[in-house]
């Protein structure tokens, strides 16, 4: 049994183990700014065993039959494979809804209001939230978050498989609506170590319907 949308922020309880979910799009439908080989290695490969290593590790715990967000909200540095691969799920199981081949431009609605609203302009935005992936060491994810206390947007990072979710764990908490992977299995194929050629490239394909939909909930 395939689980909830591990992006839907929700308390369903799994059934059954984590699978993977299918792409919205084909694997070469995001050329030429995201490579047909890199999406078939990154999903059928990355993520993939990022599940199969997650339903091994919380099988026979308190969280055998648990929904990802309640997995993420509760795990500790203490677990350390729950924590690498229930963020690695998670992780990727949004990524893959934020690109769409029909994205790309200046995000309008709700989003494009927002982000005004926090930055000052989308220029502006683009400007941190890229410097913010510049500046990760090593791997790790940028984030756009609704911050749940003040209400407003705000761009942070996390190291590997981390995510604003895991509240545990980071110290910039908040409700992801845009993620970037920084890992460099994300980019090398194509990019090798030009990762700022890599984040330019995202935003030809940022699906901001989804990131308007994810606001919206």
């Amino acid at each position: 049994m395939i689980d909830s949308p591990a992006f839907a922020i929700d308390e369903v309880l799994r059934q059954d183990e984590f699978a993977l979910p299918a792409l919205l799009y084909a694997t070469d439908a995001l050329e030429p700014h995201f490579d047909k080989m890199t999406m078939e290695i990154h999903h059928g490969k990355h993520h993939a065993a990022y599940i199969k290593n997650l339903n091994e590790a919380v099988k026979d715990t308190a969280w055998a039959n648990a929904s990802i967000e309640k997995i993420l909200a509760e795990v500790t540095a203490k677990q350390p494979a729950i924590r690498n691969n229930a963020g690695g799920h998670y992780n990727h199981s949004l990524f893959w809804t934020l690109l769409s081949p029909k994205g790309g431009g200046e995000p309008t609605g709700a989003v494009g209001e927002a982000i005004k609203a926090s930055f000052g302009s989308f220029t502006a935005f683009q400007e941190l939230f890229e410097k913010e992936a510049l500046a990760r060491f090593g791997s790790g994810w940028t984030w756009l978050v609704m911050d749940t206390k003040t209400k407003k947007l705000k761009i942070t990072s996390t190291p590997n498989q981390d995510n604003p979710l895991m509240t545990k764990l980071v110290k910039e908490r908040g409700t992801p609506i845009l993620a970037l992977d920084v890992w460099e299995h994300a980019y090398y194929l194509k990019y090798q170590n030009k990762r700022i050629a890599y984040v330019k490239a995202f935003w030809n394909i940022v699906n901001w319907q989804e990131v308007n939909t994810l606001l919206a909930k």
